[in-house]
C-alpha cells in the first residue's frame, strides 16, 4: 500500500470511529408513559430518567391503572399531579406533561385519544430519518396504542420499551396477567400484533430482581430534601396490596427503574429477540431476559448522589 493509500485509508477509519463515537454520545429522545400513582418504582424511575445526560426527555405522559384494588375513577389525574409535583421539585419545566386516557381502549381499533398520544404522535414526526422517538412505557399500553391507532405513519418513526408480562424464556410462554398487561389488553395486543414496530419488553420475571433496601433509601435519601425526602416519603406512606409479606416494607422490587437502566446502560441486560404470544401476529420482539441488578443500583446511586 502506498503513503497516498495509506493516508487516504487513515482517514477514512478516522471519519467512521469519529461517526460512530458521535452516535454513540448522542442522547435517546424520549417520552416516559407512567402510572406514577400506581406504585413506588414509577418515581424512582422518573428520577433517575431525569438530569441523565444519555437521554433526551422529551415528555412524561400519565397513564391510567383502573385495576388497582385502590383505584379512584381519575387514577390518570392522580399520576398526572405526582408527575408535576416532580417536575416542580426538580425545576425541569421544559419537560412536558399531557394528560393520558382515563380510560382503556374499547377494542383493538378504537383509540382512547389524549393530550399524550396527541404529543407522542406530534413528537414522532419531529424525529430525523435516521433517528427514532423512544417511547418508555411503565403502565398501561393504552397511550401508546391510541397514538399508533390515531396514525399509523409514526409506526417507523418510533421504538416501544414495555415494562410489562410475566415471561418463561425456556417454553417463551407470556403472562399477561401481569398487573401493566391487564389494565388495558387490547392495547397490549395492538402493540404485539403491530408487524413494523419495533418492540422490547422488559417482563416482570426479569425486572423483579433489581430489588433496593430500606435501609440503604433511608442512608441515601433520608431528611435531605427535596426530591430525596419525597421519594423516602413515597416508600414510607404507600399502601403496598398485593402482598402481606414484609410488612415494614424493608425491600421493594424497582421494576421500572430496571427498564430504565437497561436504556441508559444496556451493557447491563441481555436482550433476546423472540417470537410474540402464540395468540398473536407471528414476529420477533425483544425481551429482557437477563440483568446485572449490581450493576443497575450502583449506577442508580452514582445518579442520585449528584442531586
Amino acid at each position: 500500500m502506498t503513503n497516498y493509500m495509506k493516508t487516504i485509508y487513515t482517514f477514512i477509519l478516522f471519519l467512521l470511529v469519529s461517526a460512530f463515537a458521535e452516535a454513540q454520545q448522542k442522547p435517546i429522545h424520549l417520552i416516559i408513559d407512567a402510572d406514577t400513582a400506581n406504585e413506588v418504582d414509577d418515581l424512582f424511575a422518573l428520577v433517575r430518567a431525569i438530569d441523565e445526560p444519555a437521554l433526551h426527555l422529551l415528555g412524561i405522559t400519565s397513564a391510567q391503572f383502573h385495576t388497582s384494588p385502590q383505584a379512584t375513577d381519575n387514577t390518570v389525574g392522580e399520576s398526572q399531579a405526582i408527575n408535576e409535583q416532580i417536575i416542580k421539585v426538580m425545576n425541569r419545566p421544559e419537560i412536558k406533561l399531557p394528560l393520558g386516557s382515563n380510560v382503556p381502549l374499547a377494542s383493538m381499533t378504537t383509540p382512547s385519544p389524549s393530550e399524550a398520544s396527541k404529543f407522542i404522535i406530534e413528537k414522532a414526526h419531529e424525529m430525523k430519518d435516521n433517528e427514532k422517538l423512544d417511547l418508555v412505557i411503565l403502565g398501561s399500553c393504552t397511550n401508546v396504542a391510541s397514538a399508533i391507532l390515531e396514525d399509523p405513519s409514526i409506526i417507523s418513526k418510533i421504538r416501544v420499551n414495555y415494562l410489562g408480562f410475566w415471561h418463561t424464556v425456556k417454553t417463551n410462554t407470556y403472562n399477561k396477567k401481569e398487573f401493566n398487561s391487564r389494565n388495558d389488553p387490547f392495547a397490549v395486543d395492538v402493540l404485539l400484533n403491530t408487524v413494523d414496530l419495533e418492540f422490547n419488553v422488559m417482563t416482570a420475571t426479569t425486572s423483579q430482581h433489581l430489588v433496593f433496601k430500606k435501609k440503604t433509601i433511608d442512608k441515601q435519601l433520608k431528611g435531605k430534601g427535596g426530591i430525596k425526602d419525597i421519594l423516602v416519603n413515597r416508600w414510607d406512606t404507600y399502601n403496598r396490596w398485593w402482598t402481606k409479606k414484609d410488612p415494614k416494607k424493608k425491600k421493594w422490587v424497582m421494576w421500572d427503574v430496571a427498564l430504565i437502566e437497561a436504556l441508559i446502560n444496556p451493557e447491563y441486560a441481555t436482550i433476546t429477540p423472540l417470537q410474540t404470544p402464540k395468540e398473536n401476529t407471528k414476529r420477533t420482539i425483544g425481551v429482557y431476559t437477563d440483568l446485572d441488578k449490581k450493576a443497575m443500583e450502583k449506577a442508580f446511586w452514582k445518579h442520585l448522589n449528584k442531586f
